[in-house]
């Protein structure tokens, strides 16, 4: 009996090994399954249809480098240069550190961080009004070239939990998109840290304080006392440059991975777009990448995210258009960002370069060619809405819930629009090396958006998007009157069916005449928007 008994526990003991082992071997197979290489993980990846349906985005670069008055976009560097040399968008920073601060080597850029208190900032405000204006998602900055983390960062004690605003800016942020349904991305430019602070070491090049050092030079021992007691200045400028060991650097690249690796899973993101061009510090930023597609693959069973960025050799990276739009049809969907501004953040000496009907104009462009646009929206320092600003927008949204059968889901058409560069069909009047500069603009990508000071459309230039079996036609600079579309003749090249009926977005029907040569209908006086119209064409397709 005790040897049946003894024998019988052995069983149980050698079976629960078993098991034991089992369950063991099966979860360290599960997570090497699941620990899969940016190469294994992209292999039959597809965009999510959130953000390719979703056509219009909204974008709020904000930080720090918002809170002074004026000096441009890159602040916290032109702030330590007395001569700018050719970034004259950051000519006013030290002048401007001068008289709002002090001089650079008793008040740095820590400083400023440390007056940047947000008071106003309200994201579930801002996040149910962008989506009423009809953003279909959203994006924070997370961090700038500045190296000051915008989130509560276990790997960067210069942050915005423990400096400024005390608040965790993209948390509050991703807690109002869930909020209001909002797929949530963020950006990173925080990729030439190396470089970027070199200034901050410095001093001035001439005038009473000439040769006294700037405060990058301080360290951690240089702050008891002060209100940045126990923060190490090198954490937030760098070491100064002669003693950067390669080790150092490369210690540097590993604290920029975990950073980066607990924003995109500690924040659950859709997605991350990074400046700059390639993956940030190479494989660096490829690993956090990884782990974007990583967590979104353990999250929904398939990849949900999107990663953005000038990474042209990349096909499982959207591509990323600044401060302008392709110039042909794009067979997978990209994107294109432009801000309301000229520096990304607000300023008060700030000559806006875009108003409701350029920003309207680039979208129906964007659009048209398989695009989102990205918009920019110049928050003031203490988190609210420019008066003129909201006033742009306002009119921006007014327009995009008129037309929104048209944009959002929509696809581009065989062309992407008819009476093209009508803008230098009517140059002939100005001068040839405008006239060259025009038609080089026409044909490059990066930057080469119209802006409130460039030259009307003419008022037969046209955009298409499609969707399902609607052809929906952007008439960009309308006028009452006739217009005729070559693409849309029953003989071109394009080849479209015959048209049914066109009306535009309120419903009103429009006359129209289609013949082998060309598709003629009039433009109404009266029409839903004074900005572009768009009209319904059934038949073409």
């Amino acid at each position: 009996m005790k040897k049946a008994h003894w024998l019988l526990n052995v069983i149980y003991f050698k079976y629960a090994l078993y098991l034991s082992l089992t369950v063991l071997f099966s979860i360290s197979s599960y997570a090497q399954e699941k620990e899969k290489s940016w190469e294994e993980l992209k292999q039959g990846y597809e965009l999510p249809a959130w953000y390719t349906e979703a056509r219009f985005g909204i974008w709020l670069h904000w930080g720090g480098q918002s809170q002074p008055d004026n000096g441009g976009g890159w602040y916290a560097r032109h702030m330590y240069m007395q001569d700018v040399g050719g970034q004259t968008f950051g000519k006013e920073a030290y002048a401007n550190q001068l008289k709002q601060y002090g001089h650079p080597s008793k008040f740095g850029y820590k400083e400023v961080l440390q007056s940047w208190k947000a008071e106003k900032l309200d994201p579930n405000a801002l996040m149910k009004y962008f989506k009423e204006m009809g953003a279909k998602y959203f994006m924070v900055l997370a961090v700038h070239h500045d190296h000051f983390d915008d989130f509560n960062s276990t790997y960067q004690k210069w942050n915005s939990v423990n400096i400024g605003p005390k608040r965790d800016i993209v948390g509050d942020f991703r807690q109002a998109a869930r909020k209001y349904k909002m797929p949530f991305a963020v950006s990173s430019h925080d990729d030439r840290y190396l470089s970027w602070w070199l200034p901050a070491f410095g001093s001035d090049i001439s005038g009473p304080l000439k040769g006294v050092p700037y405060d990058g030079n301080l360290t951690k021992e240089d702050g008891k006392g002060l209100w940045w007691e126990g923060l190490d200045p090198a954490d937030l400028y760098g070491m100064p440059p002669a003693k950067r060991t390669p080790e150092w650097i490369a210690d540097m690249k590993k604290t920029w991975v975990l950073r980066h690796k607990e924003l995109v899973t500690k924040y659950d993101v859709d997605m991350i777009w990074y400046d700059g061009y390639g993956f940030p510090y190479g494989a660096p930023g490829k690993e956090v990448s990884r782990t974007l597609f990583e967590n979104s693959l353990k999250k929904n069973g398939k990849i949900m995210a999107v990663v953005a960025g000038k990474i042209a050799d990349d096909e499982a990276v959207v591509k990323d258009i600044e401060c302008g739009t392709s110039n042909k049809i794009n067979p997978k969907p990209w994107q294109s960002i432009i801000t309301t501004g000229p520096h990304w953040f607000y300023k008060k000496d700030r000559e806006m370069v875009h108003n409701a009907r350029t920003i309207i104009e680039m979208m129906a462009d964007v659009n048209s060619k398989n695009g989102n646009l990205m918009l920019n929206v110049e928050l003031l320092p203490d988190g609210s809405l420019s008066t003129d600003e909201k006033a742009i927008l306002d009119e921006v949204g007014a327009w995009v819930n008129k037309n929104s059968a048209a944009i959002y889901a929509s696809k581009p058409w065989k062309v992407y629009g008819d009476n093209l560069n009508s803008i230098l069909k009517r140059a002939s009047n100005i001068a040839n090396a405008d006239l060259e500069a025009l038609k080089k603009q026409a044909e490059s990508e990066q930057f080469n958006q119209r802006t409130v000071k460039s030259a009307p459309y003419g008022n037969d230039e046209v955009r298409f998007t499609t969707k399902g079996n609607i052809l929906y036609v952007f008439v960009l600079n309308p006028t009452e009157g006739e217009i005729s579309l070559p693409a849309l003749g029953l003989k071109s090249n394009q080849l479209p069916k015959k048209i049914k009926s066109i009306k535009m977005m309120d419903g009103k029907k429009v006359t129209f005449k289609q013949t082998d040569e060309k598709l003629t209908f009039k433009v109404p006086a009266n029409r839903p928007s004074k900005y572009a119209a768009v009209f319904e064409v059934k038949g073409a397709l």
